[in-house]
Parts: C-alpha cells; sequence; structure tokens
C-alpha cells in the first residue's frame, strides 16, 4: 500500500481541488500564487505528485487530479470542512478559523474529525445546549 501523500503535498491536493472547483483548471502560475511559492517549487511538487499518482501533469495545459488524487483531496476538504463548521457553531470568527485549520488539519485522526463532525450536529440541533455554553463561557470567545 502506498504512504499518505505528507502534509505538504496535503496542501497542494487541497489547492489543485479548489483551483479546479473554482475556475475549472489548475495552473502552475494559480497553485504558486495562491500557495504563496515560486512556479519551480510547484513544478517540483508537482512532479513527485506525479510519480506518486495523484495528479496528471502536461507542461503549459494544466494539473488534473488522477482518481487517487481526487480522493485524497476530497477527504481534506471534507475534514476542512468539519473542523470550519464546528469552529462556525463555537462563533470564532473566520480568520481565527483560517489560522487554526490550517495549523490542525494535517495532524487529526479521521476518529477525531468525525467526533468533531457529531458535536457540531448534536449542538446545531440542541440549540439550547449550545447557548448554555456560550453563556458558561468566562469571556467571549472573540476576546483573545
Amino acid at each position: 500500500m502506498a504512504a499518505a501523500p505528507s502534509q505538504s503535498a496535503e496542501d497542494y491536493l487541497e489547492r489543485i481541488h479548489e483551483l479546479i472547483q473554482g475556475k475549472g483548471y489548475a495552473r502552475v502560475v494559480d497553485i504558486a500564487s495562491t500557495l504563496r511559492v515560486t512556479q519551480a517549487s510547484v513544478t517540483r511538487m508537482i512532479q513527485k505528485l506525479g510519480e506518486q499518482g495523484f495528479v496528471d501533469y502536461e507542461k503549459y495545459r494544466g494539473v488534473a487530479l488522477t482518481p487517487k488524487g481526487l480522493e485524497v483531496a476530497a477527504t481534506i476538504q471534507e475534514r476542512h470542512e468539519t473542523l470550519s463548521r464546528f469552529f462556525s457553531v463555537l462563533d470564532l470568527d473566520e480568520a481565527t478559523q483560517r489560522r487554526d485549520i490550517e495549523g490542525i488539519e494535517h495532524h487529526l485522526s479521521p476518529a477525531t474529525v468525525t467526533v468533531l463532525a457529531d458535536l457540531a450536529r448534536f449542538l446545531e440541533r440542541n440549540p439550547a445546549v449550545l447557548e448554555r455554553f456560550r453563556q458558561s463561557r468566562i469571556r467571549p470567545m472573540n476576546a483573545a
């Protein structure tokens, strides 16, 4: 069985997937711009991802996810959306969410992500419990 992609590789796969969803394509220049890295760095990573079977790349034509790459990217996106949903339920602002999600998303096990999704769903379905939690806090969430 092939090894799971590295954190850096996951970041690239996630970004490629987002670009394809948003623009219909992913080019090296767009990936570099959104990840704030050089085009040369993107090209090196794309070559590695291609060797590992995650992407297909044709110079000057762009990057496409293989079924294997799409599966990984979809899992990453789901994990990201779960964390965003969980943090939103807790009323964390978007900037804090973005920073925290980027910091922890690659380090959580699938079991932990599932529990967080279940907890978010529980809190959404039980607004009185969520409100009691919010009122029990000593200080507001966004007063960090």
